[in-house]
Parts: structure tokens; C-alpha cells; sequence
């Protein structure tokens, strides 16, 4: 609904409404995602934890690593499903928007071409919040095999906020004291950088995001999962069922 509203809603920018839309568009999905991600976790791993049920599950030829795991796996695969429709929905939004902001100001109808060209710049940024959202999911997993469901979605948006934030301080050089500016530097490093994964800047201004950048990206969303998976075998591995 709010991807259809933000078609129709004039954001007064001259003939770009189009590029506010994906810029709502795309923090829409982001946080849907994170949301579910966020509760999915809490529900499956946390709340069964206190009501016994997992220790029902793992009676069964089922050990914890594997337990934790299939709960990664199957928390990413309803969020693609839930994410499936809307991205779906946005993108024939986009489409769309191209030429509706166009006849609004009076220009020529945009080719096929030219509205297909903007549909395509939007993907590279939805594969990143997809590997966002899967970074994310993979702390949240972690978090929830020892902490409710509260103190996880506290958590995740701490670390939400300080993985955006933090990077952008310390490359500026906003933190002129030096102990403040080497924690700042220590939690950019131990927590992930989020800012990887925003591009909307770069789509705005036509700018192409190349494929190599997607690829690193990836590849440092695996490392951290991983990591982040490997400390939810350490936090459930002595975590008493009974």
C-alpha cells in the first residue's frame, strides 16, 4: 500500500518525484524485511526456547547446529516470500512512475526503453538490501538464542543504526578526540558496515553500480553471516533446554 501511495503522492521536486519514490520505495522494503527478520527470530528460536519446545525438537535425531541453521535458512526464506510480492509491486511501480511524472510536467511520453532503464538501476540496490537483510537476519539468530524478543529487536536496531552512522563519523572526521575516534574505529570494524549496502545516492544520480561492487559486497555479507553463525553455535551449544 505504501509503495502504491508513493506513485500518486507529490513530493514537489521539479519533475523527479520519481526518484523520491524509489528512494521511499526502497527503505519500505528494508525495513519490512528487518521487521520480519527481527520477529521471525525472536519467535522461532527465543519464545521456544522459554516454552520447551525446542528441547522437544532436538530429542529427535536433530542436534543444535543443525537446529540453528534450519532456523537461519527458514527465517530468509519466508522474508523472500513475504518480500517477493512488494519487490515485484515497486518495480512495476517504477515503470510506471517514469511516465506518470512525465505527462505531469508536460514532457514526452518516455519510450519503453528509457522506463525499463530506471527498473534496472533499481535492482542492484534491492539485491543489497536483500544481503542487508540476510547480515542482519544472521545477528538477529544469533542474539535470539540467548536474549527475548525485546532486548534482540533493541539490539538489532542499535546495531541498525551504529553500522549506518559509525563509518560515515570516522571517514569524515567528525571525532576529533582521539579515544572517542578509536572506539568508533573499533566498532566499524567489529560491527558490520552497513553503508556498504546503501546506494540510493548513487541510483538517484544515474550512476551505474557495477557488478564487481555486488560481488564484494556479497562475499563480505557470507564472511559476517558466517561469523555470526559460528557465535550462535558457541551461544547454544551450552544453553540449557530443561
Amino acid at each position: 500500500m505504501m509503495t502504491l501511495v508513493n506513485t500518486y503522492l507529490p513530493f514537489f521536486t521539479l519533475g523527479e518525484d520519481f526518484k523520491i519514490q524509489i528512494d521511499c520505495g526502497l527503505m519500505t522494503i528494508l525495513f519490512c524485511g528487518l521487521i520480519q527478520a527481527v520477529w521471525s527470530s525472536s519467535t522461532s528460536i527465543s519464545e521456544e526456547i522459554e516454552g520447551k519446545t525446542a528441547m522437544t525438537l532436538l530429542s529427535k535425531p536433530i542436534n543444535r547446529r543443525q537446529f540453528v541453521v534450519g532456523k537461519y535458512v527458514g527465517i530468509l526464506t519466508s522474508i523472500m516470500w513475504l518480500l517477493l510480492p512488494v519487490v515485484i509491486c515497486f518495480l512495476a511501480a517504477v515503470y510506471y512512475k517514469v511516465g506518470y511524472d512525465a505527462q505531469e510536467s508536460g514532457n514526452p511520453f518516455p519510450e519503453h526503453a528509457i522506463r525499463m532503464m530506471w527498473v534496472k538501476k533499481v535492482i542492484p540496490a534491492l539485491i543489497l538490501i536483500l544481503l542487508e537483510i540476510s547480515l542482519l537476519t544472521s545477528i538477529s539468530v544469533a542474539i535470539s538464542t540467548r536474549l527475548p524478543m525485546v532486548v534482540n529487536m533493541v539490539t538489532c536496531f542499535a546495531i541498525f543504526v551504529i553500522g549506518n552512522l559509525t563509518p560515515v563519523m570516522v571517514q569524515a572526521g567528525v571525532l576529533k578526540i582521539e579515544y572517542v575516534e578509536f572506539m568508533a574505529r573499533l566498532i566499524a570494524t567489529a560491527l558490520p558496515v552497513l553503508d556498504h549496502f546503501n546506494v540510493e545516492s548513487a541510483i538517484s544520480t544515474g550512476a551505474p553500480v557495477p557488478p564487481v561492487y555486488l560481488a564484494y559486497t556479497a562475499a563480505y555479507t557470507a564472511a559476517y553471516c558466517a561469523v555470526a553463525i559460528l557465535l550462535a553455535f558457541i551461544m547454544f551449544e551450552d544453553r540449557d533446554l530443561a
